[in-house]
């Protein structure tokens, strides 16, 4: 299933829905239609686990070809929001973790030229997501290296404690799409958090793919391009640390939780380790999707505060 969450008016609350065809059925009203109790969010379809996304397939099932009256909605006439709108934690974030992508890293940043023996982990805060065709935020106050790296994202779907490798695949919820935008000037004394956490640095979706529909999620093709041009492009089966690796490494000392989220590294391609460097500017706009998933598109903004008043009192 490609599970989304979506508004169909400004004004509208956040429902959950799927995309069949060119329709979103909302889940709760479909549910409704047939005398049958489904979640309305996302979070809480991950949290009835397996029964949960059993009782959903039953009743689309059932509603056959044509959906209920009421039920859904043309997918051109939704605004899809991240998958997630507010993470209930921070993203998991996973570095130099494709063999090329280590290679630019030491050419042109501070990262060593050996392959980690251990997965590299860092966090964006849930205050960096945003969703399908928001703006990224260019604050030329703050940076004037934004970079983009597309990624795999891993939804979890039960509580993983040390896990083994042969039985993380079982905690799998979905997956997504999600563009690891990042501040290359604001690397603090190695720590990455305030250069790849900032609002709007975690664009997520356009959906989540549920487990069972990704037959290998080491063999998903994976690009990004930025105002048309291609920048990236790989496949999933080049990373340093595939998905299973990376859950049992992450819960052999930190629990995870379902609708947590890890975002498994980029390959080679960033602005960062292109001679000459590029960097995102306001006006760019980047393109970043994932074979099997979807695509995300979304345009940089000029974010930069005006000058504060004579005074330095607080701005209008």
């Amino acid at each position: 299933m490609k599970l989304v969450t979506y508004r169909r008016g400004v004004e509208d609350a956040a429902r959950l829905g799927v995309i069949r065809d060119d329709l979103v059925v909302d889940v709760a009203a479909l549910g409704a239609a047939l005398g049958r109790p489904l979640p309305g969010r996302m979070l809480d379809l991950i949290d009835a686990g397996r029964p949960g996304l059993a009782a959903l397939a039953a009743c689309l099932a059932e509603a056959g070809p044509v959906p209920p009256v009421g039920t859904a909605t043309a997918l051109a006439n939704v605004a899809l929001l991240a998958p997630i709108p507010r993470p209930r934690k921070n993203i998991f974030g996973i570095g130099l973790n494709y063999v090329e992508h280590v290679a630019e890293s030491a050419r042109a940043l501070d990262t060593g030229r050996n392959l980690p023996q251990k997965p590299v982990v860092f966090s964006k805060p849930p205050t960096a997501v945003i969703g399908p065709g928001e703006p990224i935020a260019h604050d030329s106050a703050m940076t004037r290296q934004l970079d983009w790296e597309v990624e795999l994202a891993v939804i979890i779907g039960t509580t993983a404690r040390r896990v083994s490798r042969a039985a993380a695949a079982e905690h799998v919820f979905g997956y997504s799409v999600m563009i690891d935008v990042s501040a290359r000037d604001n690397r603090r004394a190695g720590q990455w958090i305030f250069s790849k956490g900032m609002d709007s640095y975690a664009p997520f979706g356009p959906c989540i793919v549920t487990a069972d529909e990704i037959a290998d999620p080491q063999a998903l093709e994976l690009w990004l391009s930025v105002n048309g041009v291609e920048k990236q492009r790989s496949n999933t089966r080049h990373m340093l640390f595939p998905v299973d690796a990376l859950i049992a490494d992450i819960s052999t000392g930190i629990t995870l939780e379902p609708g947590d989220i890890i975002a498994t590294g980029t390959p080679e391609g960033v602005g960062a380790g292109r001679d000459p460097q590029e960097w995102l500017w306001p006006g760019d706009v980047v393109e970043a999707g994932i074979e099997g998933i979807g695509t995300l598109r979304h345009p940089v903004i000029d974010a930069t505060p005006g000058p504060l008043p004579a005074g330095g009192g607080p701005r209008a």
